[in-house]
């Protein structure tokens, strides 16, 4: 884990023109369908993800509801290779310890995320005030049109707290995406004669 706050970060994410297609993912963001489970304010989730200038912003963030969970659904305007997660916490035990992330689920809550296996699973740092990176195992976020961030438990406290998330990568286009799946759907309905193929591929596509 590295600390994202020195000064070639700062350079790659403000500076650099088009420096979003190969660092901070932020205009790549579908912000509108942002969604966040027991937020305690409406739509605070979304502002939690905000421009790289803004990450010490403290006037926005997100503290859960009911318990300490919470769960953060983003959605990409294409398809992203994510490299690197960007976390700034609460300063205390209002801190999530735990991070799960799911990825190109759109059926997600808190009992999925309980029972699912996650793609990778990250235990947090409780961090002074700055914004740490979770490096991300790339070969498994490399196609990415979605995830979903789960924060199961905290540091102690009754709710649990982030004041900023971002993400780091590279960004495709998704107008690719109907040529490929024409073909698959005129390759493969042979594939699909074979009993039980059709079901196991729904399901991990899922």
């Amino acid at each position: 884990m590295s600390h994202c706050h020195d000064e070639h970060c700062d350079h790659d994410h403000d500076d650099l023109p088009g420096a979003g297609d190969q660092f901070l993912l932020y205009q790549r963001i579908d912000h509108d369908n942002v969604r966040c489970l027991n937020e305690m304010e409406p739509d605070s989730g979304k502002l939690i993800i905000r421009p790289w200038n803004e990450r010490m912003d403290n006037s926005k963030f997100l503290e859960s509801d009911a318990d300490e969970q919470l769960l953060i659904y983003v959605p990409f305007t294409g398809m992203i290779k994510l490299r690197t997660i960007c976390l700034r916490t609460d300063p205390s035990d209002q801190a999530p310890s735990t991070m799960k992330v799911f990825v190109n689920r759109d059926d997600m809550d808190f009992d999925a995320a309980e029972s699912y296996t996650a793609v990778q699973t990250w235990e947090l740092v409780q961090q002074v005030d700055q914004v740490a990176e979770y490096q991300t195992r790339i070969t498994k976020f490399t196609n990415v049109r979605n995830l979903t961030l789960f924060f199961p438990d905290n540091f102690g406290g009754d709710t649990s707290i982030i004041r900023f998330l971002g993400f780091k990568g590279e960004w495709t286009e998704m107008k690719r995406d109907p040529i490929i799946t024409v073909y698959e759907a005129n390759a493969n309905p042979a594939d699909h004669k074979i009993p039980g193929a059709e079901n196991t591929m729904d399901h991990s596509v899922q």
